[in-house]
């Protein structure tokens, strides 16, 4: 059995290093930061993501899952070296790869004779071949180093479960010695292999998440224009969704997605085909529609209300998406911003995100302990996201507690047929008028 590093403790390397344990490999996480490994020696996530907790805590009492600081020694005594570390974006949109050339200089200087380097990291199409190059100039004739693609799929709030029991595991591999370690490596995983090329491997984890981004715009836009015509969205995606080209997945209608993955990487994709003298409309198109949908209930609440200084607002669901502490991108925190800066007097929840949120928002918003707490007395709520606890409440809720049911609901969380007791905007269905509430603007 080979000893497995993980250069980098955030969400891909805990998962991946967490998973691959759990399957009986041994793993060592390795990280620059202090606060993380020591809260992951005492058994602490300093990510949320259901389970991962408990099966880091399981792993470290087997044996099989170590944490460090110590990067020399984790990479000298390494057989395969996992590079996770983060590929933020860039001014212009393109990919920042400071933090892979900080690993690949460590690896170059401490790796020992024969390891096998994995990036998985999501890095432009071309990087694995040009950090190879970079890691093997650095080091003598003898002891060249050889890189495997090998993307993640992983989505936070499902991340287990993706890397455990994912559609497939894909392997950009330059020999068959790398092939057969990675298929090792893998062998706990009942998941089908692709293998191919670095560069294509590199392009099928692009391809992948930026289709995902254009389905999501594209059922936006869809949805928009069933505002205009009077049709409904849920109607018209699930008559999609039985079409099995198209499938089920993501067809819901919202205020559009954020994250650390879908914004990022499709303004990297497209700059990289940019800066290839090639433009991807599709993707710009992707791009073009989450802006504008983003705001879109701000901006009808604002119609509505003609001003939202003074109003007592109610935000709901801080995280890009549910089961997860991501701030990331977030269309509420875009929208919480939007609301402050036009005056907005704003409380905000979220059942797990408002320790991240106090870092972003400071003492600019009200912190309510609950969903229920979240709307007492307000004017306006908006919902950007679809927590079940968020979900759980009742109309009577919002008609009994706000000051004015004003409800403004970006992930279509309710039955329109029960809100008739507040104005209820969500996306592409017909709007609730209430014309006594009306009267309360």
């Amino acid at each position: 059995m080979e000893n497995i590093v993980m250069a980098g403790v955030g969400y891909v390397g805990l998962v991946t290093g967490a998973s691959l344990a759990q399957t009986g490999q041994h793993v060592v996480c390795a990280d620059i930061s202090e606060r993380k490994i020591a809260q992951l020696k005492q058994g602490i996530s300093p990510i949320y993501e259901p389970g991962l907790e408990a099966m880091i805590q399981r792993n470290v009492k087997k044996g099989r899952l170590r944490f460090t600081t110590d990067m020399k020694a984790a990479y000298g005594q390494a057989d395969i070296i996992f590079i996770c570390v983060g590929t933020p974006e860039e001014a212009d949109g393109s990919a920042s790869l400071k933090y892979i050339y900080e690993v690949a200089e460590d690896i170059a200087i401490h790796a020992k004779k024969g390891t096998l380097i994995v990036m998985k990291s999501t890095v432009p199409v071309g990087t694995n071949q040009e950090i190879i190059k970079y890691i093997n100039e650095r080091r003598d004739t003898e002891n060249k180093l050889e890189i495997v693609s090998a993307p993640e799929f992983l989505s936070q709030g499902t991340a287990i479960k993706d890397t455990l029991e994912g559609a497939r595991i894909v392997l950009g591999v330059e020999t068959q010695q790398a092939e057969k370690r990675m298929r090792e490596v893998y062998a706990g995983f009942d998941q089908p292999f692709v293998v191919t090329d670095l560069v294509s491997a590199e392009m099928i984890k692009y391809a992948s998440n930026d289709f995902l981004a254009l389905k999501i715009s594209f059922v936006n836009d869809i949805a928009n224009v069933c505002e205009k015509l009077g049709a409904n969205i849920d109607g018209v995606t699930k008559g999609m969704g039985f079409d099995s080209r198209i499938g089920q997945h993501f067809l819901q209608a919202g205020v559009g997605y954020g994250g650390s993955c879908f914004p990022k990487d499709t303004k990297a994709l497209y700059r990289l085909a940019e800066d290839a003298g090639y433009e991807m409309r599709t993707v710009k198109a992707t791009i073009d529609v989450n802006q504008d949908q983003v705001y879109k209930l701000f901006h009808q609440a604002k119609a509505d209300f003609g001003t939202l200084a003074g109003k007592k607002v109610a935000v709901l669901g801080l995280t890009f998406k549910p089961n997860t502490d991501d701030l990331r991108e977030s269309p509420a925190i875009w929208n919480v911003l939007e609301l402050l800066d036009a005056g907005a007097d704003v409380t905000v929840y979220d059942p797990i995100g408002m320790n991240n949120a106090r870092r972003i928002l400071n003492d600019q918003v009200v912190y309510a302990e609950s969903a229920l707490a979240g709307i007492t007395d307000a004017e306006i709520c908006f919902i950007f996201t679809e927590w079940q606890e968020i979900k759980a409440l009742t109309p009577s809720d919002f008609s009994g507690k706000m000051r004015c049911a004003h409800v403004y609901d970006g992930r279509n969380c309710f039955e329109i047929a029960e809100m008739v007791d507040a104005h209820y905007v969500s996306i592409g269905r017909p709007t609730v008028q209430n014309h006594q509430l009306a009267l309360l603007k």
